[in-house]
């Protein structure tokens, strides 16, 4: 019995480890071929901006901004990966590179990319990898999506401010040009608001959002 369990454990380690290193040849695939694109800026309608965002669950991410002061609306999808057409299931195996992601309209004329970017680092542990919380995995990284040379660098001012004061740590989110956004299915979209009672947006999503607004009154919409 001990030699079938050890054989058991051995089986599993192999399959572990096996996973663990294909996402990340994922990861450092991805890595290599963000240095060789171009960020791609996508056009202003109706005086409104769209900003990209990956922090963890979309559904925690999407819930942050939308209590946001200036921001239209956030849908919840993927970005950051090699593959098309991804899915919920596909995004989740790690394979595909993607990350959920968030994508934010906003009037830029009340909220600024610079302030969403303060909203990201406000409202996640900035130094833990490959997740937020409970939620594991390259589909979970943190990735700030660049559509021009000065929000790139905008971005990489508040990461070096901020690992100033990390000590031996270090922020943990790339900074990615942005390619494309997949909108996630439909049963996603607003699924705090849709799904109050569920269990994992009330012990993790609806936390993490009213840490968020008790560190950044100012920052919220009037009816939050």
């Amino acid at each position: 019995m001990k030699v079938q369990f050890l054989i058991l454990t051995l089986l599993f380690s192999s399959f572990t480890i096996s996973c663990q290193n294909t996402t990340e040849k994922n990861k450092d695939l991805e890595r290599e071929k963000q240095n060789n694109v171009s960020a791609i800026e996508v056009p202003e309608e109706n005086g409104l901006k769209k900003a990209y965002f990956a922090s963890g669950c979309f559904w925690c991410v999407e819930a942050i901004y939308e209590s946001v002061n200036g921001v239209e609306e956030v849908t919840s999808g993927y970005s950051g990966g090699h593959t098309e057409n991804p899915t919920y299931e596909s995004t989740n195996t790690g394979a595909t590179g993607h990350a959920e992601a968030v994508e934010v309209l906003y009037d830029p004329n009340k909220v600024s990319f610079s302030s969403l970017v303060d909203v990201y680092f406000g409202s996640q542990n900035v130094t833990q990898v490959n997740g937020q919380g409970p939620d594991r995995g390259s589909q979970y990284r943190s990735i700030i999506f660049y559509q021009n040379q000065e929000q790139k660098k905008s971005i990489e001012e508040k990461i070096e401010t901020l690992n100033k004061n990390l000590g031996n740590k270090k922020v943990a989110a790339e900074v990615y040009p942005f390619e494309k956004f997949w909108k996630a299915e439909a049963y996603h979209q607003d699924y705090e608001k849709n799904n109050p009672n569920n269990p994992y947006i009330q012990n993790v999503s609806i936390p993490r959002l009213n840490a968020f607004k008790k560190q950044f009154p100012e920052l919220l919409k009037q009816n939050n």
